[in-house]
């Protein structure tokens, strides 16, 4: 049997025994270790593509484009998937995909799939399969998945504020967690009253960041510099989306785990639920190459053998307002700012055997981030950057679960892990990062008060030149099996949960253990 021990802390939210933390039992199970308040390491495997463990289909053919030798093909693309989105779905929700067979396209402007039930395809992601070039100058998303944000207004129409735009509260619904404590990990609660949930209803887990909250963490007294922003209470709050599975008395239980704890002392909690006016699903793109021209004139004088030139397409693709999808088998190549960008109403969403090669852009901040997510319940995995700067990377507030999982960043000119503001939830499984660092911790003044960048980020057998890994209050992160140097980081802050350093641990993935168990029960 696998041990691994905690440390034995003096905050009371975390402080855990010398049992083991993750451990595999004689069955071969998953043995997880709770807290004194019952927080424990969650299930990462409801990430992705129809809440995980669900393959990829196949979809049907339905319009082919070829590729001609002169012109902007992007008008005929656009037509092409504008056609497919007003064919029926079928029994499974598709409408059809629309392959670009191998060649060359050439795409002055960006495309938009704004429809459900869309897949675009190529074939290939090599230099003898189906390749975009994006041409000219001006920076934007080549690809853009997902209906734009349109406010809507009207009676008993109210948005939730300061959440993805475009969910709707259905207000009579909305009751409080009436436990004092929910913790990490949990998928089950007590709320003053199930009467207006049914099983299978979408709904909105709210954690409020109160003001006693954001003093807890030191928020509240960034060091202050030049355009610091202390962190207000009301901005910060967790909007976890999540889906009723089974209703027992007072007791409501989800399908995914909650990754902050909902404690009462810090205004509790309360679920409702919400309707999505703009969202699309069971949208992918797939097997294709992508390349941003640039103007070779402009070198990096700081580093040689880079471009900076800034005027030219800075994503491939961008999803947003979008459940249920996926991008596999893609390659993009000299883009300034990502391979993916996986926006806050990006939601159960796979990225797989994907790469990000060689962006162009000078080497600095809001450049290169080369799979980013801002949304909940995404998975990237075996996916592959070269020459990035933050490569997997979390951006502020995203409320998890999310996952990389066997990922590898090569000559990565920044660190990968949380950015800024409070991410939480987040599982790095066998990320490797050459070069550079794998770092959790609080960023203070950064930016504009970057703060504390990430709470229950979990760093299961990665590997990095160096590491930083700090315990924020009221939250814990976890260096488990990690190889590399374990370094204090900016801001002396107390270690989070260290374990096996130096030692990688089985399982050798705990997403695939714990996708394992989850299908078996």
């Amino acid at each position: 049997m696998l041990a691994l021990f905690l440390l034995t802390q003096k905050d009371p939210v975390s402080a855990q025994t010398n049992d083991q933390i993750v451990s595999i039992g004689k069955d071969g199970r998953l043995i997880y270790a709770a807290d004194d308040q019952g927080n424990q390491i969650p299930d990462f495997s409801n990430c992705g593509y129809m809440g995980g463990g669900v393959e990829l289909p196949d979809v049907n053919v339905v319009e082919i484009l070829f590729p001609e030798e002169i012109g902007d093909d992007t008008h005929r693309i656009q037509a092409a998937i504008n056609h497919v989105a007003v064919l029926p779905e079928d029994e499974d929700g598709f409408r059809g995909a629309l392959l670009l067979k191998h060649g060359i396209y050439r795409m002055a402007r960006s495309i938009h799939i704004r429809a459900s039930g869309i897949v675009l395809k190529g074939e290939g992601q090599g230099e003898d399969g189906t390749t975009l070039i994006a041409t000219g100058t001006g920076k934007r998303t080549l690809i853009e998945i997902g209906n734009p944000t349109v406010r809507r207004q009207g009676e008993g129409f109210r948005e939730e504020s300061g959440g993805t735009v475009g969910l709707e509260v259905l207000e009579d619904t909305r009751t409080s967690i009436t436990d004092e404590y929910v913790p990490v990990g949990s998928r089950t609660f007590r709320v003053a009253s199930t009467s207006g949930f049914a099983v299978g209803d979408e709904v909105i887990v709210h954690r409020p960041s109160a003001t006693d909250w954001i003093h807890a963490i030191g928020m509240d007294r960034i060091e202050a510099k030049e355009n610091t922003r202390q962190w207000e209470p009301g901005t910060y709050d967790m909007r976890f989306r999540r889906e009723v599975v089974a209703i027992d008395g007072d007791t409501l239980t989800i399908d995914a785990p909650l990754v902050q704890a909902i404690e009462k002392h810090y205004g509790g909690g309360t679920v409702y639920r919400y309707g999505d006016h703009v969202r699309i699903e069971r949208v992918a793109v797939e097997n294709l190459r992508a390349i941003s021209e640039f103007d070779e004139s402009i070198p990096d004088p700081r580093r040689e053998g880079e471009y900076a030139d800034e005027d030219h397409a800075w994503t491939l693709i961008a999803v947003n307002n979008a459940r249920d999808g996926w991008v596999r088998n893609v390659t993009s190549i000299h883009f300034g700012y990502s391979c993916v960008y996986l926006q806050r109403g990006a939601h159960r969403f796979t990225v797989q055997d994907s790469e990000c090669l060689d962006p162009v852009s000078e080497v600095k901040g809001s450049r290169r981030y080369s799979f980013a997510i801002e949304g909940q319940m995404n998975l990237v995995q075996r996916c592959r950057t070269r020459r990035g700067r933050h490569d997997y990377v979390m951006h502020a507030r995203a409320p998890g679960p999310n996952a990389f999982v066997d990922c590898v960043a090569e000559q990565a000119f920044s660190d990968t892990g949380p950015h800024h503001r409070w991410a939480v939830g987040t599982l790095y499984d066998n990320v490797r990062v050459e070069g550079n660092a794998i770092n959790v911790q609080d960023r203070q003044a950064s930016g504009t008060g970057h703060g504390w960048a990430g709470a229950l980020m979990v760093l299961w057998n990665c590997t990095a030149e160096s590491f930083v890994v700090q315990k924020p209050p009221t939250s814990q992160n976890y260096a488990i099996g990690c190889i590399g140097e374990k370094r204090d980081g900016w801001h002396m802050r107390k270690d989070g949960h260290w374990a096996s350093h130096g030692e990688h641990v089985e399982p050798r993935s705990l997403y695939e253990a714990q996708l394992k168990a989850r299908l078996e029960k």
